[in-house]
């Protein structure tokens, strides 16, 4: 419950109760409301008459209690009641019962009564009209008796008038932008309850009441609030014309020009200002031309529609999609299509009106770029270059015209005045243009903002181009752009005897391999480690470390902390083995808190408590660790025992210290919780079947806050999107299907969801039974560009109404959106049906960056047949992430037409590909293309291993005697033989343990003890936890047992002085040798022994 007092009020202090969406009428009949609390004990009279004669204390009382006490009991409870009751409750956590109970106990309490109450308690607060003490009143104050502050439940009880309830309103809108999203939805579904109790129509408008007839009625009775209301509530709110009254009130208007109205709330707000009588376009306010809708851009003067544009591209954002495949946003999509119907009004392109266009001009599909004269085109391209957002067909349609119409790029002011339109030129094209071009335009300031969203392809062309004119690293560096830095291959950023710029190397974004190259260079040449970038610092090796003496370790380590630099489970593992070679500090915590992964509470007691200790843990990076981990699963354990967790139920304090740990919880845990770690639930990545299986029998119950599905709104679903993935069919199909698609349509977009699990729930809406197709396509579903331009496309058409509307349509400038689109597994068969109709022949090599979404409905046999000519085509398709025979036949599709393993194809074939190379394949690469390609043949066969093994030896020989060199190498040695490992233990390279065991079985047999130090340098403790497994295991007992003793890490097995070990030979389980030719082999060990023996003293 919350209590406060508002302004001007003689006196209205208001109990704010919930209840929303209910009648409240019989919260006071016993049998009504009070069948919720059967079970519960009541309060009986002579309690309460204690009560008031102060023989017992309120606090002796539960809330539940009173709540089901009859309602005549309370006519003798004194003034101050409330205020002794709620220093009771205060201190009591809040229950799932309190807001039943709440409303019931209020509808049961005088009204009288309450009142005076209340200005008792008001008096005892100065300044309670003020929003300061109103925001803390309704966070701190009144929680126990509220705790979900869904409000004014009671307020229609309570006779409160509409003139009394704006005055409410106004004192909740001074705050609202304090108050947590959460609260905020649920306060508007109070107030939307109070202004709406029969859900058919609101009581507090009305033309013949004056004080009821303002047409300011959205800034009067919702305010701030209405940001949370649906087109479904504004609709309640009032028919059409009344709506149309509010939506042109310039009260309302001012106010909504500030807010963020859901995305269908304001299309439809804006609906009612452009609708018939409509506003002039041009007295719209800026905040509102956004939402307009294809319908009021129809019809205009060429000067009406450059005036609109203009706007368009001045207030609204243009943002066709994010990386990774991700669903368009819905607001530039419905922006495009807007775009489209405002250029329908344009019969002339010339290239004053193109340029004058601004983002608008996006609205051009590619069949009216085709009639645009190249010339025009051209004379208008430092506009069109500038313009962010061009779709892939279309910028490719646009350079096509120009290249067609004489274009010519002959200098770096030629490329560079291409903008936002480079993306459009093909690879053969980029390859054509000189590097002197290339250098020349990269450094003009206003071409390198432009790169940032090229295909992946063009930007290694890009860096290739420019490497092969710069030939420093230093150079290279400092003139290559920010967008094109990670592309940058290793091996060019081998500094060797050059010194690096610091502060060019710092403002640069590498990935950690990068910056591996050359950490060691910059922490010998930097004095201060807290100038080092959060990049650069990335590149954190034990080699480059060791060299810094262990004070400025230590500054090193804490100018990670500092700069939160991100580091993997190797590169940690060293980190606190240098942090802690003098014993663990007692200030741990400037040092990186995924430390303490490796560590347990009692490394922590001289730094803090085991609580803190897990506290920071819980805000570590958990995800360093593999979920499968023991030390990740040890730390779990610690953790429970340490919070001394009783049984299985965590509370919200607990799971607030776990952090992420609580991702790890069990399904016993989950269930017994019982909802209380959903929210917390929602960080997680992925769960494991047992943990979705508990989330989903939580949420069926209905038990939890959001209720059962069956109830669950948009605002609920919103809530629970990180969750909804875990959601099946038997969930889904509770929810109300206006739920779904209100989600669907206003929050959607702006979740983490994939375009797969979208789908899902777009599934949940399409029909179940299918009607059979007719022969042609309705007229209302006729596919047009404008359809093809609506990510919610897919909510329109059934399977066979997708069928027969993609007849005589051409979806081909459209690829690069209509995948990225949510259809459901059965339209997406349809679409493969389509393309294999469309392209009897092969796909276009612009398709199959898109194919994602139909990979499950192609099979090796058709890529067969696919003309993979090209590099990049071959980089297109293995983006999308194939399966792993999909991807094996592209690359031997590729192979068999004649095309080389260039550094192109071995860079989209990369680290998840490359053990599918056959030796055929593999022999193929030319070594030279190692030197700019990322691979990591680890998890290959050793054949696999070995080839690319002596290939990148080869790349990488010049940089051999480079400290570099053992980062550039350091991927391919599973497959080094032992001569080459030996030389490398001489160049304290301090091998991680992984890389350790993962090296050929031949080679490491034959390394000495002292060899092996010198590979793993700081890192040979690490070995005694190997000594039992292979190769380590096996490795130990091929040697002396006093060379072992003499590394002092633990070692035993090995061969004793004057013994002889005699390896046992594994024979397969399923051997069917006789037992007796078993036991001949034994009896003539012997016989071999003495053999061997005498053998050795007769040389």
């Amino acid at each position: 419950m919350k209590i406060f007092k508002i302004e001007n009020q003689t006196p209205l202090e208001v109990w704010l109760g919930v209840g929303v969406g209910e009648s409240h009428s019989n919260y006071g009949d016993p049998g009504g409301r009070d069948l919720l609390l059967l079970g519960q004990s009541c309060a009986s009279q002579e309690q309460l008459l204690e009560v008031t004669r102060g023989q017992r204390s309120p606090c002796s009382l539960t809330f539940g209690q009173l709540a089901c006490a009859q309602e005549t009991w309370f006519q003798d409870l004194q003034d101050d009641f409330l205020i002794s009751l709620y220093s009771c409750l205060a201190s009591k956590p809040p229950t799932a019962a309190d807001p039943e109970q709440s409303i019931l106990f209020f509808s049961k309490y005088d009204t009288r009564k309450l009142l005076a109450s209340l200005t008792v308690f008001s008096q005892q607060v100065p300044g309670i009209e003020t929003p300061p003490v109103l925001f803390q009143w309704l966070h701190e104050g009144l929680g126990p008796f509220l705790v979900d502050p869904q409000v004014f439940g009671c307020l229609c009880a309570k006779d409160v008038s509409c003139e009394e309830f704006q005055l409410v309103v106004a004192a909740l809108d001074r705050i609202y932008s304090q108050l947590p999203v959460e609260e905020q939805r649920n306060l508007y579904s109070g107030i939307k309850h109070f202004l709406i109790q029969d859900e058919s129509s609101q009581k507090c408008y009305s033309e013949a009441v004056p004080s009821l007839n303002s047409t300011a009625w959205f800034r009067n009775f919702l305010g701030s609030f209405l940001e949370h209301a649906t087109v479904e509530d504004l609709q309640l709110f009032g028919d059409e014309p009344t709506l149309q009254k509010f939506a042109r009130d310039p009260v309302n208007m001012e106010l909504v020009g500030k807010l963020t109205l859901l995305r269908e709330t304001a299309l439809y707000y804006t609906l009612l200002l452009t609708s018939a009588p409509a506003l002039p376009l041009s007295s719209l306010p800026d905040g509102f031309i956004c939402y307009l809708s294809p319908g009021a851009v129809r019809n205009l003067s060429t000067e009406e529609v450059l005036g609109v544009a203009q706007r368009l591209g001045k207030s609204c954002p243009w943002t066709r999609g994010t990386p990774g495949g991700r669903v368009p946003s819905s607001l530039a999509s419905h922006q495009l299509q807007v775009a489209s119907s405002l250029l329908g009004n344009l019969e002339d392109f010339s290239p004053a009106v193109l340029a004058a266009l601004g983002q608008a001009v996006l609205g051009l599909s590619v069949s009216s770029i085709q009639n645009i004269p190249g010339e025009h085109l051209e004379a208008a391209l430092p506009a069109l270059g500038s313009v962010r957002g061009w779709s892939p067909e279309q910028s490719r349609t646009i350079i096509n015209k120009l290249l067609h119409s004489g274009y010519q790029i002959l200098d770096g002011q030629s490329l560079a005045e291409l903008g936002t339109l480079v993306g459009g030129l093909n690879s053969s094209t980029l390859w054509s243009v000189s590097p002197e071009v290339v250098v020349e335009a990269i450094q003009l300031p206003g071409f390198a903002q432009h790169i940032e969203p090229l295909p992946s392809a063009l930007k290694r062309i890009l860096v290739e181009k420019v490497s092969s004119r710069v030939g420093h690293p230093a150079e290279l560096v400092k003139v290559i752009p920010n967008a094109l830095a990670s592309y940058i291959p290793k091996s060019l950023l081998v500094f060797g005897e050059e010194e690096p710029n610091l502060q060019d190397l710092n403002n640069k974004p590498w990935t950690r391999d990068q910056a591996a190259m050359f950490f060691g260079d910059v922490v010998k040449a930097e004095p201060d480690f807290s100038r080092l970038s959060q990049s650069v610092l990335q590149g954190f090796t034990c080699a480059a470390a060791s060299a810094v003496g262990a004070e400025r370790f230590q500054e090193l380590a804490k100018a990670m902390r500092k700069k939160k630099v991100r580091l993997g489970q190797d590169q940690l593992s060293c980190l606190l083995r240098m942090v802690t070679l003098h014993g663990i500090p007692e200030d741990l915590d400037s040092y990186p808190k995924e430390l303490l992964l490796f560590l347990s509470p009692s490394d922590y007691a001289a730094t803090g408590s085991c609580r803190q200790f897990f506290t920071n843990v819980g805000e570590a990076n958990v995800d360093v660790l593999p979920r499968e981990d023991p030390q990740r699963q040890r730390l779990l354990v610690e953790a429970l025992e340490c919070l001394e967790v009783p049984g299985t139920q965590i509370n919200e304090e607990n799971a607030e210290v776990l952090g992420r740990l609580v991702c790890d919880l069990s399904g016993d845990y989950i269930r017994s919780s019982r909802g209380r770690l959903l929210k917390d639930l929602g960080q997680c990545g992925s769960f494991l079947p047992e943990q979705e299986e508990a989330i989903r029998d939580i949420l069926s119950t209905g038990n939890t806050t959001f209720g059962p599905p069956a109830a669950w709104s948009a605002f609920t679903l919103s809530q629970l999107s990180r969750l909804i993935p875990v959601l099946d069919h038997s969930i889904l199909q509770q929810i109300p299907k206006k739920a779904l698609t209100t989600w669907l349509r206003n929050f959607s977009w702006d979740s983490h969801l994939s375009r797969e699990e979208l789908a899902a729930v777009v599934t949940e809406l399409l029909p179940r039974r299918h009607k059979r197709a007719d022969a042609d396509c309705p007229a209302e579903l006729k596919i047009t560009d404008a359809v093809l331009d609506n990510d919610m496309m897919p909510l329109y058409y059934t399977p066979e109404e997708l069928r027969a509307c993609l007849r005589n349509v051409s979806l081909e400038n459209h690829f690069s959106q209509i995948f990225t689109y949510p259809f459901s597994i059965p339209q997406l068969a349809v679409l493969k049906e389509y393309l294999y109709k469309r392209y009897p022949n092969g796909f276009p090599e612009n398709l199959l960056s898109s194919l994602g979404p139909l990979l499950p409905y192609i099979t090796p046999e058709e890529i067969s047949t696919w003309k993979m000519s090209s590099a990049d085509m071959l980089a297109a398709f293995l983006k999308t992430e194939p399966s792993d025979s999909l991807a094996s036949a592209a690359i031997r599709r590729y192979v068999e037409l004649g095309n080389a393993l260039n550094a192109t194809a071995l860079d989209a074939i990369g680290m998840r590909y490359i053990c599918l190379l056959n030796s055929t394949e593999l022999q193929a690469i030319d070594p030279p293309s190692l030197r700019l390609a990322s691979l990591d043949p680890s998890a290959c066969s050793q054949e696999t291993k070995n080839v690319l093994y002596q290939k990148a030896k080869e790349a990488f020989s010049d940089q051999h005697h480079l400290p570099a060199y053992y980062e550039l190498i350091l991927p391919y040695l599973g497959g080094a033989p032992a001569a080459d490992l030996k030389a490398l233990s001489r160049d304290d390279v301090n091998m991680n343990i992984s890389t350790f065991v993962n090296l050929r079985k031949d080679s490491l047999r034959n390394l000495t003890p002292r060899e092996v130090q010198g590979l793993l340098g700081m890192h040979l403790p690490e070995l005694a936890q190997w000594q039992n497994r292979s190769p380590v295991r096996d490795w130990i007992q091929v040697q002396k047992q006093s060379e072992l003793d003499q590394l002092h890490v633990g070692l035993t097995g090995g061969t004793q002085e004057g013994y002889i070990n005699i390896v046992t030979p594994k024979f397969p389980a399923t051997s069917s040798a006789p037992l007796k030719t078993v036991a001949t082999a034994f009896h003539l060990l012997p016989a071999l022994l003495l053999s061997v023996l005498m053998l050795s003293i007769l040389s």
